[in-house]
């Protein structure tokens, strides 16, 4: 007879299955860590592309212990980790319980989290204890509604006290939440050695070039007026109107790959492409009694929206003024509303401003305080013009940008630390 291996994470009763997509987000802590560093993935069924993922993120130094779902699983998931090949058999290993598995900075659950709250809140006790200072669990949860409720507010739940992202994967069935949860705060100096983490709300066209899920939805709306108006008035050519706008409403919101400057630790990149409006030393009373360079860039319709962190860092603060919707290429957008991200970095502390403008008025933001951010990972976006203000410590950093300057977001330097 078996039993679970994980405590608190019985066998669930109606199995939720992990895609690729899934797999990959689950294990994307995992991948974008470039320095050696163990991992621990529980919950491992036979066949389970999460231990595929895992295995495939692993770098030369890492290591990785996996705890099946249930101890009579063992030699079934110790069969799949040799058939990755000797690579894989000298740095994973396969233990039958998970209290006998060592501290992990990443802990991955190859099952999503089903069942009652309480059931949920037992299995995220016993996880954290087997995480070191600042490691993360990224851990899934189905995301239709009615299913699994319990669970799904717990989540939620947790989340809101120790969330370090959330990522919703639509290309699964059925569709799940992923949750990355971090109990202890991390050191900014871990964001140093990060890369941009996968996020699925950018979705891949080809190899240079993804479209954020705001592109799906707007050309999606579009196409289905277009369809409305052509069934409502057959014999009308206004059908044709939305279903032109779909592919520009869509091009708005186009994501490129952008290469960042890894090679420059010094580097700061522009959060979002655009034309530089000023630099200047200053004090925002927004932000303390703190002097601080200011580097404006203004986003017309054309560019593209996608808001980057100039910076590695860690979110420690995220808050909204109120304000008005003046043109964002005009000094009174500096009172329009604005969503200020706040970074803790090694070289001090760095501020994102975006700023709606008169179309703008929409800003949709992604990481909560307390996520790691790699330098030139997407966190947001603008709609529809608008303006992005990077602080940087004014005694510390030294602006390579002048007014009227175009730059490329997360890939131009706009400054160099001192």
């Amino acid at each position: 007879m078996s039993y679970s291996a994980v405590p608190g994470v019985p066998g669930p009763r109606r199995p939720v299955g992990l895609g690729d997509r899934a797999a990959r987000v689950l294990t994307a802590e995992l991948a974008r860590d470039n320095t050696a560093k163990h991992a621990l993935l529980v919950a491992a069924v036979p066949g389970s592309t999460v231990l595929r993922a895992a295995v495939q993120a692993l770098l030369p130094g890492d290591t990785l212990t996996v705890v099946p779902a249930e101890a009579d699983q063992l030699p079934q998931v110790q069969a799949e980790v040799t058939g990755h090949g000797r690579w894989a058999s000298d740095r994973v290993r396969v233990i039958d319980s998970l209290p006998a598995a060592d501290a992990a900075d990443i802990m991955v659950v190859a099952s999503p989290l089903t069942g009652s709250a309480e059931d949920a809140r037992a299995a995220l006790d016993g996880f954290a204890k087997h995480l070191t200072e600042g490691g993360v669990v990224s851990v899934a949860v189905p995301a239709l509604p009615g299913s699994s409720e319990g669970a799904v507010a717990e989540l939620d739940r947790q989340a809101a006290l120790f969330g370090a992202g959330s990522d919703l994967v639509l290309r699964n069935a059925p569709p799940v939440r992923v949750h990355k949860l971090r109990f202890t705060a991390a050191a900014p100096e871990r964001a140093e050695r990060l890369g941009p983490v996968f996020r699925p709300s950018s979705v891949p066209l080809t190899r240079g070039m993804h479209l954020d899920s705001n592109g799906v939805a707007a050309a999606a709306i579009a196409l289905g007026l277009a369809a409305a108006t052509r069934l409502a008035r057959p014999r009308s050519r206004l059908w044709l109107l939305p279903a032109l706008a779909a592919a520009p409403a869509a091009a708005f919101f186009r994501d490129p790959q952008r290469d960042v400057p890894d090679e420059d630790p010094d580097a700061v990149v522009a959060a979002s492409d655009g034309r530089v409006l000023a630099v200047e030393r200053l004090r925002d009373e927004r932000l303390g009694a703190t002097d601080y360079l200011r580097i404006a860039v203004f986003l017309s319709i054309l560019d593209v929206h996608i808001n980057r962190s100039p910076v590695a860092g860690r979110v420690v603060d995220h808050f909204v003024t109120d304000g008005g919707f003046a043109a964002a290429m005009k000094p009174q957008a500096e009172h329009n509303v604005a969503a200020y991200t706040v970074l803790d970095t090694v070289r001090g502390r760095v501020v994102v401003a975006q700023r709606t403008g008169m179309i703008a008025r929409r800003i949709v933001h992604r990481v909560p305080v307390g996520a790691l951010l790699a330098r030139g990972e997407r966190f947001g976006l603008i709609r529809f013009g608008s303006r992005t203000d990077v602080y940087l410590p004014a005694d510390a950093a030294a602006a390579l940008v002048g007014p009227g300057d175009r730059v490329v977001g997360g890939a131009s330097v706009i400054a160099r630390w001192r």
